[in-house]
C-alpha cells in the first residue's frame, strides 16, 4: 500500500511542480456574512477535491506548525486550499503555507513542497468566522494523491478551528517547518486536522462532485486509520474508475453529530450551508444522518427527523443540487438501543423510501442488516460494537451506492 502511494506521489510531483504562482484579489462574500470568504471566488469550473467539516477544537497554541495529510479524490490542475476560522473568536495569521506530496510520515517527496499565497500575499489574516482561499497553485495534480498541506501561526490563540476524528496521521511541529520536506522536524504525530478544510482542483470540463453529510460512521469510526477506508473512499475509488461525470468526494461527517441538534458538531441543519453547499463543484448532496438523534434519547420523533430531511432537501434543491437519501442503519447490541428508538428508524426509513422526496435513494439499511435479525447488524460488516461498520462493511456500503445516482439533474428551484 505505501510503496503504491509512493508511485503515485512522484508521479504527483513532477506534475504539481510546473507553473509560477499567480496572484488574486481578495474579495468578500456578502451571500453569508457568517461565513465571509477572503480570497478570489472559487472558479465555476472548479470541485472540492477533498473536504473535512470545521468544528471548534481546543485553545490554539501560537508558534505551531501542522503538516496535514490528505488524500485527494479528483484529478485536475491549479490547486487551492480553504483554511477556516469558523469556531475562532479573534483573527488568526497564517504566515505560511505550503502544498507537497507525502513520501513516508511527514517527509515530502523531493522538489514537491510548493509555497502557497493568498492573493498575492505569502501570509493571511482570517477573521472569526471566516474563510480564506489560496491562489490557484498552477500544474496538475492527479486523482487520489496523498497531498500534504503545511501551515504556520505566528499568533494563534483562543478556539482553534479543525476536525477532530481524521482517521489519518499528520504532524506538528514548534516554529515555522513549513517549506522543508524532511521529517525531521515534524516529530509530533497527531490525529486530527487543524484550520484546513478544503482542497480544490479545476478538473476536466463537464465534471462535478459529491459531498457526504454524515455522522461518525461516515467519518469513518472503526475504519483502518491511514489507509482510506472510510465508505466516501470507497466511493471515491469507484468513480476514478467509473464512466460517471462525477469525480470529486467530500466527506462532511462529525463523529457524533445530528440532525435536528447541536453536540458532536454543529446540527447538519445548521452547517449545511458552510461544509456543504459552499463547495466547489457540487452536482450531489449524499444525506447519511439519524442514528444519533434516534439513540441519544432526547425525545426525537420520527416526524421530528422527517421534518429535518425535508429542510435539507428543500435546502439543497434551492441551491440548484441534488440530493440522495440514504436509509439509518441497524444499530441493536449498542448500549443506547431499545424498541422505542427502533420504531423510530423504522418509521424514518419508511419515509426516506418512498417519500419521493430525495432524487434517489441508497438503502444502507437494507445493506448493512442481518437476514436473521434485521435489527442488528451483520456480523462481517460489524465494525465491532454493532452501531459502526469496519471496513468491510465500509466498502459494502460505497458498493452499494448506484454511480449514476450522483450524476443526475438538479431540479429547478422551486420545483
Amino acid at each position: 500500500m505505501r510503496a503504491r502511494f509512493a508511485r503515485a506521489g512522484r508521479l504527483g510531483a513532477l506534475l504539481l511542480l510546473a507553473g509560477a504562482v499567480q496572484a488574486t484579489p481578495v474579495q468578500a462574500s456578502d451571500d453569508h456574512p457568517e461565513f465571509a470568504v477572503l480570497g478570489a471566488p472559487a472558479d465555476h469550473r472548479e470541485i472540492v477535491t477533498w473536504g473535512a467539516s470545521a468544528d471548534r477544537m481546543d485553545n490554539a497554541v501560537a508558534d505551531r506548525g501542522y503538516r496535514l495529510v490528505v488524500h485527494t479524490s479528483a484529478a485536475g490542475s491549479d490547486l487551492r486550499i480553504r483554511l477556516s476560522n469558523a469556531f475562532g473568536d479573534r483573527p488568526v495569521t497564517f504566515d505560511s503555507a505550503y502544498a507537497g506530496i507525502q513520501q513516508d510520515g511527514a517527509a515530502l517527496v523531493p522538489g514537491s513542497n510548493r509555497r502557497l499565497t493568498f492573493a498575492g500575499a505569502r501570509s493571511v489574516t482570517v477573521p472569526a468566522g471566516a474563510t480564506a482561499l489560496s491562489d490557484p497553485l498552477p500544474g496538475r495534480l492527479p486523482a487520489a494523491s496523498n497531498l500534504v498541506v503545511s501551515i504556520h501561526s505566528p499568533d494563534a490563540a483562543g478556539p482553534a478551528t479543525g476536525h477532530w476524528m481524521a482517521m489519518q496521521t499528520s504532524y506538528a511541529t514548534e516554529g515555522d517547518h513549513t517549506a522543508e520536506e524532511s521529517a525531521a522536524n515534524w516529530t509530533e504525530p497527531i490525529g486530527s486536522w487543524f484550520y484546513l478544510d478544503a482542497v480544490a482542483v479545476r478538473p476536466p470540463a463537464g465534471t462535478g462532485a459529491v459531498v457526504a453529510l454524515g455522522d461518525s460512521i461516515t467519518d469513518g469510526w472503526q475504519s483502518t486509520t491511514d489507509l482510506d477506508r472510510r465508505w466516501p473512499d470507497y466511493l471515491a475509488r469507484r468513480l476514478q474508475s467509473a464512466g460517471t461525470h462525477v469525480k470529486g468526494v467530500a466527506n462532511e461527517g462529525i463523529s457524533g453529530n445530528k440532525v435536528l441538534a447541536d453536540g458532536g458538531g454543529q446540527s447538519a441543519l445548521k452547517r449545511l450551508q458552510r461544509d456543504v453547499l459552499s463547495q466547489p463543484g457540487v452536482r450531489t448532496v449524499f444525506l447519511f444522518e439519524g442514528v444519533n438523534d434516534i439513540k441519544a434519547h432526547t425525545g426525537v420523533t420520527a416526524q421530528d427527523l422527517i421534518a429535518g430531511y425535508r429542510e435539507v432537501a428543500e435546502r439543497v434543491h434551492a441551491a440548484g443540487k441534488c440530493v440522495v437519501g440514504a436509509t439509518v442503519a441497524p444499530f441493536k447490541g449498542w448500549s443506547e438501543w431499545d424498541q422505542a428508538g427502533e420504531t423510530v428508524r423504522q418509521e424514518v426509513n419508511e419515509f426516506i423510501r418512498d417519500s419521493g422526496e430525495f432524487d434517489a435513494v441508497t438503502d444502507f439499511d437494507h445493506i448493512l442488516r442481518s437476514p436473521y435479525d434485521p435489527e442488528r447488524m451483520l456480523p462481517v460488516f460489524d465494525g465491532g460494537d454493532h452501531l459502526h461498520p469496519g471496513d468491510k462493511g465500509m466498502q459494502a456500503m460505497a458498493d452499494a451506492v448506484d454511480l449514476k445516482s450522483l450524476d443526475c439533474a438538479a431540479p429547478h428551484p422551486g420545483d
